[in-house]
């Protein structure tokens, strides 16, 4: 058993930081670009909001996937429910969807929040006229902390309660995706599901 778990478990750690290292740079010249491209303040503002929503958003969707019981998913594709199968197929993937959705996109979009907060930073310390350089760096920080971490945390709240409604909305987006480009998300290879 454990000789199998290892080498499963060093594959999606690779390909885990493969998708890390791929979308930070899609994601860094993107906002780098969005951010020469935006001279108000206040729209990097609501760009710094749209990354860290980005950030909330996978969140739930990962959390989501966890918490959410097969059952369910099995009984809407008994009755062809659109998305059904898609969503057993996120059920059954959980660990890489959790890894995928908290680890990659929310750890890129927490270093992005942190970026280009620290490009308004700075934007805001040249025109500030003399007002301290600790009291803008405080309170940039605190407010993405709080943003980012409260958001999260009501996210968790709403995706353990509302998991296989949640999930079964991804579920239709995949089968659009793969119904729209003719590819497979996911592959017919599973693991044995979850029933609880």
């Amino acid at each position: 058993m454990k000789g199998n778990i290892l080498p499963h478990a060093l594959k999606n750690g690779i390909l885990i930081g493969l998708g890390t290292l791929v979308l930070s740079v899609i994601f860094n010249l993107g906002s780098q670009f969005m951010l020469d491209f935006l001279h108000s303040i206040i729209f990097k503002f609501i760009l710094l909001f749209i990354i860290i929503l980005i950030g909330v958003f996978f969140d739930i969707i990962g959390v989501s996937a966890a918490a959410a019981s097969e059952g369910p998913a099995h009984a809407q594709a008994a009755t062809r429910t659109f998305g059904a199968r898609q969503a057993v197929k996120i059920i059954r993937n959980a660990d890489r969807v959790s890894s995928f959705c908290n680890d990659v996109v929310g750890d890129v979009c927490g270093i992005l929040s942190g970026a280009i907060g620290t490009a308004i930073l700075f934007e805001l310390i040249l025109n500030s006229g003399g007002v301290e350089e600790l009291v803008f760096s405080t309170l940039m920080t605190a407010s993405i902390a709080s943003v980012t971490v409260g958001g999260k945390a009501a996210g968790k709240s709403f995706a353990i309660a509302n998991a296989n409604d949640i999930i079964l909305k991804v579920g239709m987006f995949m089968a659009v995706i793969e119904r729209t480009l003719g590819i497979t998300l996911f592959g017919s290879g599973v693991k044995k599901g979850r029933t609880k």
